[in-house]
C-alpha cells in the first residue's frame, strides 16, 4: 500500500521489509537512520523493546506505551503509536458501531489487546470484558486498566449477558487449520452485536464465519492495517495519505481482488 502511494504522489521513496532479530534491534534503528531513511514501521515483537531505543515520543506512543512507526529527522529518531486509533477508526467505519457506552469483549490480553484495551476504555466503553488462554495475564491487564480508566468497569472472563462488540486481538485464526478463539459454550455468539477480528489474511476466520451464521454484523483487520499504514505515511511525508489507491493495493495483494 505504501509504494501504491508513493507512486500516486510522483513521490521517488520505496517501502521495504526487512526481517531483524530482536537482540539487533538498535542496531537496525541506527543503521536505517545512518542510511537515510526517513522512517520505520515495527511489528510484533519489536513495538514494546523500542518505546526504549528512540530519542523521543510522540505522544500516541507515551500514551499507549507501544512504537510502530518511527520518523527521522533533525531532531532524532521520534516514536509514534498510529494502531491504537486506527483500531477505533476502523469499527466505526466497518462497523458502524458507536464505541462510548458500548459493552465489549476482547479476546486477547498481548501486545495488540493491550493496545485495544486502553484505547477503548479512552473512548468511554460501558464496560469491557477480557479473555485470554492465560488468566492471570488477563488479569494483570485488568489491574492496569482499574488504574489508568477508573471509570470504566473491566472484568476477566465472559459476559452472562449481551454485548456489543466482540475482537479478536489474538493470532488464533492465521493458518487454515485454526479454530475460533471464542468458547461459544460460555458466549453463545447470538449474544453479540458485531464482531470484528484483527485478522485480514484470510479475510474469513473461523470467529467470523461463525459471527455471520450466527447472524452478527463481521469486519477484519483490513480497515485497521489501512488506518494504520496511512497515519504512518503521512507521519514520513507530510502529506495526506491517498486511502482509496491503499486501499485498493490492499486487497489486490491480500485477496486478490
Amino acid at each position: 500500500m505504501h509504494n501504491a502511494a508513493f507512486a500516486a504522489l510522483g513521490l521517488d521513496w520505496r517501502y521495504l521489509a526487512f526481517e531483524v532479530d530482536p537482540l539487533h534491534l538498535r542496531a537496525a534503528i541506527d543503521g536505517a537512520r545512518a542510511m537515510g531513511f526517513a522512517g520505520l514501521n515495527l511489528t510484533v515483537p519489536h513495538k514494546l523493546l523500542a518505546v526504549d531505543m528512540v530519542d523521543a515520543l510522540d505522544e500516541s506512543a507515551r500514551r499507549w506505551g507501544a512504537v510502530n512507526t518511527i520518523r527521522f529527522g533533525p531532531e532524532g529518531a521520534t516514536g509514534f503509536n498510529t494502531d491504537a486509533d486506527a483500531i477505533v477508526t476502523a469499527l466505526r467505519q466497518d462497523l458502524d458501531l458507536e464505541l462510548r457506552g458500548a459493552r465489549v469483549v476482547l479476546l486477547g490480553a498481548g501486545g495488540a489487546g493491550r493496545t485495544a484495551a486502553l484505547r477503548l476504555a479512552a473512548e468511554g466503553v460501558s464496560e469491557l470484558f477480557l479473555v485470554n488462554r492465560t488468566a492471570a495475564k488477563a488479569a494483570s491487564l485488568a489491574d492496569e486498566m482499574k488504574q489508568l480508566f477508573p471509570a470504566v468497569p473491566v472484568a476477566v472472563g465472559y459476559p452472562r449477558t449481551d454485548v456489543d462488540l466482540v475482537i479478536n486481538a489474538t493470532s488464533l485464526g492465521l493458518r487454515p487449520e485454526d479454530g475460533s478463539p471464542l468458547d461459544a459454550e460460555q458466549f453463545p455468539l447470538p449474544r453479540a452485536r458485531c464482531v470484528y477480528d484483527m485478522i485480514y489474511r484470510p479475510a474469513a476466520t473461523a470467529l467470523l464465519r461463525a459471527a455471520g451464521a450466527a447472524g452478527c454484523r463481521t469486519a477484519n483487520g483490513l480497515g485497521m492495517l489501512l488506518h494504520q499504514g496511512a497515519r504512518a505515511f503521512e507521519i514520513w511525508t507530510g502529506q495526506p495519505a491517498p486511502l482509496g489507491v491503499m486501499r485498493r493495493a490492499l486487497e489486490e495483494t491480500i485477496y486478490g481482488r
